[in-house]
């Protein structure tokens, strides 16, 4: 019952889209996504103070439970910027650029880094509601470009720097990264343009997610990995202070 409801939603939406219902689609059709590739320098390096300390970033299971059966071990970590809408304060502090051009997309829901390792595979799965699409930033891009690709129902698709990507990730996608170096994206998530009782839909449609134990768990996750964070943080920055008050 609960897979025929999320299919005859998503076949409602379809209808109610303002855009083609594909696996992929052209990123040059969202105007909004060219600030974004035009300082994705500046992300990138936001991104580079994060990967100093990625021994310390969560795998995406531990944020989201739900996510185990795709993230193993330390393989696929995240850092968390937004999450339906609600932003990770602390995060957002931590990358105040990446997060000022994220506020320009119109309909943001999810924002996060995600760090692959290198040989690592992201098996078959897909979203939880069409009534979003998804955009990967690349940011970190092996150079066998062609050996870490992702294919969204019958689409294989590679990334490129500095580029966004865009498809929607209520079809069933994977992910190879048949590499040995790591892959590293931004990742958001934006509501698909859709005529106006589409998006009453989806209005309720989000309500209801945050309210379930799907989000519920996440939150909670990301409010403790934040508060662990912040905690290594402030020792790390006494123990800086001790070392230089004995010099």
């Amino acid at each position: 019952m609960g897979r025929q409801f999320i299919n005859a939603v998503a076949a409602f939406i379809s209808r109610q889209s303002l855009v083609e219902d594909r696996p992929v689609h052209d990123a040059t059709a969202f105007s909004f996504l060219a600030p974004i590739e035009a300082n994705s320098t500046r992300i990138r390096d936001e991104l580079n103070d994060l990967l100093r300390d990625r021994a310390s970033l969560p795998a995406f299971h531990e944020i989201s439970p739900d996510q185990r059966r795709i993230s193993k071990g330390n393989n696929w970590k995240v850092f968390i910027l937004f999450g339906f809408g609600v932003p990770s304060q602390r995060n957002c502090v931590r990358c105040p650029e990446t997060t000022r051009l994220l506020r320009g997309v119109p309909g943001l829901q999810s924002a996060w880094f995600s760090i692959l390792a290198p040989r690592y595979h992201i098996p078959r799965h897909r979203g939880i509601t069409k009534t979003v699409l998804r955009a990967h930033l690349g940011l970190v891009v092996p150079l066998q470009r062609d050996r870490c690709t992702m294919q969204v129902d019958d689409r294989v698709v590679e990334w490129e720097v500095g580029k966004c990507l865009v498809f929607d990730d209520f079809y069933h996608h994977e992910v190879w990264n048949d590499t040995d170096e790591e892959r590293v994206v931004l990742v958001f998530d934006f509501d698909r343009p859709m005529r106006p009782f589409g998006r009453l839909v989806n209005i309720v449609l989000m309500w209801g997610i945050k309210c379930t134990a799907y989000f519920k768990d996440a939150e909670r996750n990301l409010k403790s990995w934040d508060e662990r964070l912040e905690t290594a943080v402030q020792t790390a920055d006494r123990m800086v202070e001790e070392e230089v008050t004995l010099d």
